[in-house]
């Protein structure tokens, strides 16, 4: 017993509720229902719904008093933390994530302790932000649905969509890539990069009818005609939804000849992610998910066509006005797949050739996550996939906690500027902004002090970022 009562059990931040209400569609007395479009869980009793969403509601109203063009954010009780956001006019989102517990024994029974500062703000409303983003990509905005077919069409899309987008949130593991959403980019030699851009301009030219394309190997993003913001979010889809759903052993580059048995003429290893199964059956759908982008200007619907060939995936946006046909879809298997499948295999040779020049590099004394918001390019080696479609720190919760509140001083100021913190241990965070770009760096160093840390990260700078100029 004595063994129990010292134990301590962590319970990690979990969903308590998700909601989306507009205080416009229920302005009476006896009306409130009618305010609410989607409610997470659904079991939960109509008053308390009704009575949770006016709690929001009037916190919203009150902060706008002091603040009338930034009403709150968040609110901060002990048991749990609620996120608010208003991405369309009179349209709020509300996340409500418990926080995290640890659980003591004491005389035989549970003890439950409420880490109230763990959850950070920024990370938090950065993913109640994506789960906008996410359903607009795929079904545009609230106002499109209203005027569609009014409050009806509306709840039906977003009952559609957030029963099943809910599932894969995994708070437990969100941290400061969350706040970035940003692009990991392929990094190509010149020479190689012109391949692809010839390849992408010759499809374009023979499949006229696309509007976009995006072109990524190994998950990373080479080349994109769309808008920054539309990509972004659409690279969030393809890395953590569809592409995991289509995990195969991948072939190597050079290694892998072109098999001459494969049925038919198809000598290639293309194939679609999205839409027709076999093209061999007459029969076959050839449906692709739809897609909405510049939803702030020309608002532009368009089918998702995505093709992949060994490690090399490329998604051509078509005009939704035009459905694509079954002979559209073999006339792209025929073009892209042989031409997508030498270049996938010319990539990963150019990448090997250049892994062997460059060495086996040796385990470095110092993990970081860069991010430039120019150009959304991020790159992190704290982050190892656990699974396919999530990322974890390889690094303690208490030192991505630090690098979160190191984000949160730099976002509050529009300067360059240097921070540096001793951690716990032999732990040194730094964390720098400059110019558009920030640089975060753990080091685990023994006896080393303030000056030579500044020197570490100084060579961090010279060998992994030679070309970007940091301020010193």
């Amino acid at each position: 017993m004595a063994a129990a009562a010292g134990q301590e059990k962590q319970l990690a931040p979990t969903l308590l509720s998700f909601f989306i209400y507009n205080p416009k569609l229920g302005p009476k007395e006896g009306e409130e229902e009618k305010k609410i479009l989607f409610y997470h869980p659904n079991e939960v009793e109509k008053n308390e719904k009704i009575r949770n969403v006016g709690l929001c509601e009037a916190i919203v109203q009150f902060t706008r008093t002091f603040s009338p063009t930034k009403p709150a954010k968040s609110l901060h009780t002990q048991k749990n933390r609620q996120f608010f956001h208003e991405p369309e006019e009179n349209f709020w989102m509300v996340m409500v994530v418990r926080n995290p517990i640890i659980e003591k024994h004491k005389d035989g029974k549970p003890v439950y302790e409420y880490q109230e500062e763990e959850l950070l703000d920024k990370v938090y409303s950065s993913v109640l932000q994506q789960c906008y983003s996410m359903y607009k990509l795929f079904n545009g905005t609230f106002l499109k649905a209203m005027e569609d077919g009014g409050v009806k069409v509306l709840k039906e899309r977003l009952e559609k969509f957030f029963h099943r987008y809910l599932q894969t949130l995994h708070l437990q593991s969100c941290d400061l890539l969350d706040v970035f959403c940003g692009i990991s980019f392929f990094p190509l030699d010149k020479m190689t990069y012109l391949k692809i851009q010839s390849f992408i301009n010759r499809m374009e030219e023979s499949l006229n009818i696309v509007k976009y394309t995006a072109f990524l190997y190994n998950d990373q993003l080479i080349w994109s005609g769309l808008e920054q913001d539309d990509m972004r979010i659409l690279y969030k889809y393809l890395t953590t939804s569809l592409f995991p759903r289509h995990m195969e052993p991948e072939l190597a580059g050079r290694d892998s000849p072109i098999r001459a048995e494969m049925p038919g003429n198809l000598q290639h290893y293309g194939r679609f992610l999205t839409g027709p199964l076999n093209l061999n059956d007459p029969e076959t759908k050839c449906r692709f998910p739809k897609i909405f982008v510049n939803t702030d200007d020309t608002y532009e619907e368009l089918h998702l066509i995505v093709y992949k060939a060994m490690s090399a995936a490329v998604c051509f946006m078509i005009d939704a006005s035009i459905p694509p046909t079954l002979e559209f879809c073999r006339k792209l298997d025929s073009i892209v797949g042989p031409q997508l499948t030498v270049l996938a295999s010319d990539i990963c040779e150019q990448y090997n050739i250049n892994k062997r020049i460059s060495g086996a590099e040796k385990e470095p004394q110092f993990k970081f996550i860069y991010f430039n918001h120019m150009n959304l390019a991020e790159k992190s080696t704290i982050h190892m996939r656990k699974t396919p479609s999530v990322s974890l720190a390889s690094v303690h919760p208490d030192l991505m906690k630090i690098l979160g509140d190191i984000n949160s001083d730099f976002s509050r100021v529009d300067e360059d500027e240097e921070i540096i913190v001793k951690a716990m241990s032999d732990y040194w965070v730094v964390g720098k902004k400059s110019d558009q770009r920030e640089l975060y760096v753990i080091l685990n160093q023994k006896n080393v002090n303030l000056i030579e840390v500044n020197e570490e990260v100084k060579k961090l700078c010279a060998t992994q970022f030679n070309n970007i100029f940091f301020l010193d």
